[in-house]
């Protein structure tokens, strides 16, 4: 069985601070938080979480504590703040204040996940069959301070489907609650993104995912973002939290289940209460088997984590933002240098882990 144990509480109130498992002396490492748009620890972030249990991080020097904010422009406040170091970069929270020019001077510097990840899934016996046929209905979404609920109403409005007037909006909690709200007809349909309904998936709610719309382009992508300043002023830093991130999401995509099992030593209390090894394993791969391929980037000849310019500007504009200029929220400074390592020697090192 998994034992369990107790996440530790800061930050806060109403902050969740994920304990780390490794003991190491503070005077040796740097350390560094950042800011994530969650209630609680879960596989949606498996491949920055895993880097320090994997020793990634420490090899750069680095002591990792993520901090679950509930909301992504809760994290990127404590950015601006100075609470954290990083923060999950989100176009859906970005780019309409940039737009208004009320975004602190935050710059995405590294592509953690790339587009597309969200979906419409509605009960396998329901009547509604596309996009379309979402008037009039009940949509629930995890929280309205989350990516899924901005990123499907401007999906919405992209096929004519106003989301102000011919939709209702619910927020049904994660995870499998959000799946409960679906299977017990509170909501119609459930907008989320790919690992929630990983979640959904583990816990044996039957549903059936809605066709994308054919002119969904590639928006969405998620960024490691920093404080202009703490970028000019921490190189090393920056370029050394983001290599450990590449690092964690090559040895998850050589090895999925190895990494899996990190996680859940990571964080035991995340395991479904009661299940074996092999079960919990199993739970944390189906949370996170539609994300995992996102890490590499769906472009020819592009290192991990470069952010292309035109993916941006495109996502601006099916928000409906009329953003010239989108140099300021970007850089790619740091790839090559963040890239500088043998990858070959982590998928090997994933391909024969041992716990």
């Amino acid at each position: 069985m998994i034992n369990r144990r107790k996440v530790v509480q800061g930050m806060g109130a109403g902050v969740g601070l994920f304990a780390m498992p490794s003991i190491v002396r503070a005077q040796e490492l740097r350390k560094i938080r950042m800011g994530f748009g969650i209630k609680s620890v879960n596989p949606i972030i498996i491949n920055i979480l895993i880097s320090e249990g994997l020793g990634y991080t420490k090899e750069e020097g680095l002591q990792f504590t993520p901090l679950a904010l509930g909301t992504n422009s809760n994290a990127q406040i404590a950015v601006d703040k100075g609470d954290t170091e990083f923060a999950v970069g989100t176009p859906s929270f970005q780019f309409p204040l940039f737009a208004k020019g009320q975004l602190p001077p935050i710059v995405n510097f590294y592509e953690y996940t790339y587009p597309y990840k969200w979906d419409v899934a509605v009960k396998p016996d329901s009547a509604v069959q596309k996009y379309e046929d979402l008037k009039g209905k009940k949509i629930g979404v995890s929280d309205l301070g989350t990516t899924d609920y901005p990123v499907t109403r401007a999906v919405l409005q992209n096929i004519g489907v106003d989301p102000d007037k011919d939709v209702q909006w619910l927020a049904v909690g994660a995870g499998v609650t959000a799946g409960v709200a679906l299977q017990r007809g509170v909501i119609d349909a459930l907008a989320y993104f790919d690992t929630g309904f990983g979640q959904i998936d583990a816990a044996g709610i039957g549903m059936r995912m809605l066709p994308r719309p054919k002119n969904i382009p590639l928006i969405g992508g998620l960024f490691l973002s920093a404080k202009e300043g703490f970028l000019k002023e921490n190189r090393k830093v920056a370029v050394g939290f983001g290599r450990a991130v590449n690092k964690a999401s090559e040895f998850l995509l050589a090895n999925p289940e190895a990494g899996a099992r990190v996680f859940l030593k990571m964080y035991p209390e995340t395991a479904p209460r009661g299940a074996s090894e092999a079960d919990a394993v199993k739970s944390v791969l189906l949370a996170a088997q539609r994300r995992i391929p996102l890490y590499r980037p769906p472009y020819e000849n592009t290192k991990m984590g470069f952010i292309r310019e035109d993916e941006l500007l495109t996502d601006a504009k099916f928000q409906g933002l009329d953003i010239k200029n989108i140099k300021p929220l970007y850089t790619n400074e740091f790839i090559d240098e963040i890239n500088d390592y043998d990858h070959g020697k982590i998928i090997e090192q994933a391909k024969s882990y041992k716990t």
